[in-house]
């Protein structure tokens, strides 16, 4: 009798990470089940069983992506002693990882489903929710060095945090169309040079 659903020695995390890079290089829209079922290696049915979905599948891709391949950006951004500091990390490691050899270029958050539609909803809304979270993350810091003195009160944290981070979407969309890390590195470094406009 065949039964239909996983295969033997089937690796839930494996698969879960062929699934990632599929989504990451062709973005969710883009992304058939045929694809799915080429790059994961189980079938159609096993996908469904095991994920339930293929948005649910991708809201699990999203949560591996920010705990491996995404977070090495913001562990480090995040790490840093003032918000200065943090975005030449933010910009300078974006630079870097958007553009890392033998994986999808840009960031899965940020170029994961760029056009809302009815058929999208929910992922769209994770991924919104996700960027959403970076912007406050970057606040955060600014009002930090507002509190510590180091940085003036007038300053306008929703401001300089949205200039930045737009900045760094862009980035990624540049690594997506061929930019290279040293083409990247300038745009931060033309960046960062804006700083002391912003925050005086």
């Amino acid at each position: 009798m065949n039964k239909r659903g996983r295969p033997r020695n089937f690796d839930r995390t494996e698969t879960l990470r062929n699934a990632m890079m599929t989504f990451w290089q062709q973005g969710y829209d883009n992304t058939s089940m045929a694809d799915l079922v080429s790059s994961m290696g189980i079938n159609t049915p096993s996908i469904y069983s095991t994920f339930g979905s293929k948005e649910a599948l991708f809201n699990e891709v999203v949560t591996l992506y920010r705990a491996t391949e995404g977070s090495k950006i913001w562990l480090e951004t995040m790490r840093e002693k003032s918000a200065k500091a943090a975005i030449k990390t933010l910009l300078t490691l974006s630079a870097e990882e958007f553009t890392h050899e033998n994986r999808p270029k840009g960031c899965l958050i940020i170029i994961g489903a760029m056009n809302q539609d009815d058929t999208n909803l929910s992922v769209h809304h994770t991924l919104q929710e996700c960027r959403v979270e970076s912007k406050e993350n970057l606040i955060t810091l600014l009002k930090r060095d507002i509190e510590n003195g180091t940085l003036k009160s007038e300053i306008d944290c929703h401001a300089i945090a949205t200039y930045y981070i737009t900045l760094q979407q862009g980035m990624s969309i540049q690594a997506r169309d061929g930019a290279s890390k040293e083409a990247l590195l300038s745009v931060a470094e033309y960046g960062l040079m804006t700083w002391s406009l912003l925050t005086q």
